[in-house]
């Protein structure tokens, strides 16, 4: 979720730049099921612009009549949605909506924070009461320091109110390892998940970012100079590049990193064909690491097309990084959710 703070940080900032008054609205409860879990924000401005939803697109009308008092008043609001009553649904969701206003220092924090790969967190404190409320609000916490988003709200003041925390990774990145057709579909599939691409492509290849819409940056390093300080445990690697060879020698130097997932593009037989080759070139390779290697990458889904591909690489990915087994949501008990 962090793709999505992220989003709204950079849709407030415009909107100030414009001189727009906004609220941030966050859903800091749920009893029952819904659409979403707590911890999800949207913001809305006084033209009823907004970015980011909290439900299916059920909630968001009432919520933007309900904001109308917070813009008047400028004093944070608590409300509730039964969809029990109203949808069918199973969750009564509780809902803060605030004023909200970015600090030149906490845009300036937060970039930086992203740029570093840095967690944060978000700390929402609310009133379990529907009704308007003169100090309640939502502090943003990175690299130690703690920035209000609501600029009425005195953190110093809390009293009984309740909160909400939610802590977020470093943004997940994709790191593409190939330039070819297929790589331009997952580039673009994997970018509207909100993740941040890299393309790895050889020195050899004449393509540039432009090929890839969605990719944050296109690299070419020769295989001795990958830095491995780039993948982390938010990274997911995937290798497409066509060429045994290649493969072989980009995998030789990821040989000490342990990133989220590890994927290599083609059939078992190739596979087989290509761990052969990094023993041969490389008989101290550890265990470990070749057991990382999810190879052929993807979820069997029936995939024809390099469109479908995308689809079944990136689910695998997220199957791995969330710890779920793929199954049909008909045949899962409980809650869909995680």
């Amino acid at each position: 979720m962090t793709h999505e703070i992220k989003c709204l940080f950079q849709t407030l900032a415009q909107w100030q730049q414009l001189n727009k008054k906004a609220v941030l609205v966050t859903v800091v409860g749920l009893e029952g099921s819904s659409y979403r879990r707590p911890g999800v924000r949207m913001v809305i401005n006084e033209n009823g612009d907004s970015v980011g939803a909290v439900s299916g697109g059920c909630v968001e009308g009432e919520i933007s009549r309900q904001a109308q008092t917070v813009f008047q008043r400028g004093t944070s609001k608590m409300i509730t949605y039964d969809g029990r009553f109203r949808l069918g649904c199973d969750g009564n969701i509780l809902i803060l909506i605030e004023p909200v206003f970015l600090s030149y220092e906490l845009i300036n924090a937060f970039s930086k924070a992203l740029k570093k790969r840095l967690p944060f967190s978000m700390k929402a404190y609310f009133k379990s009461s529907v009704g308007e409320y003169e100090n309640l609000g939502t502090l943003c916490e990175l690299n130690g320091e703690s920035y209000s988003l609501n600029p009425n709200f005195n953190p110093k003041k809390i009293e009984d109110q309740q909160s909400f925390v939610q802590s977020f990774d470093p943004p997940f990145q994709l790191y593409i390892f190939g330039a070819e057709h297929d790589a331009v579909h997952l580039c673009k599939s994997a970018a509207l998940l909100g993740w941040d691409v890299t393309v790895v492509a050889s020195p050899d290849d004449s393509k540039t970012i432009e090929f890839f819409p969605g990719a944050k940056s296109i690299i070419t390093p020769s295989f001795g100079e990958i830095n491995q300080s780039l993948f982390d445990k938010q990274t997911a690697i995937v290798m497409m590049t066509h060429s045994l060879n290649k493969d072989v020698q980009y995998l030789l130097a990821l040989k000490d990193v342990t990133p989220a997932y590890l994927g290599l593009l083609g059939s078992v037989k190739r596979r087989e064909r290509i761990l052969s080759s990094l023993l041969e070139f490389n008989p101290e390779l550890s265990i470990d690491f070749l057991d990382q290697i999810h190879g052929p990458a993807g979820i069997n889904v029936g995939v024809e097309t390099a469109e479908e591909i995308a689809v079944s690489v990136l689910a695998e990915i997220l199957s791995v990084i969330r710890r779920q087994e793929p199954i049909a949501l008909r045949n899962k008990t409980g809650s869909i959710h995680g």
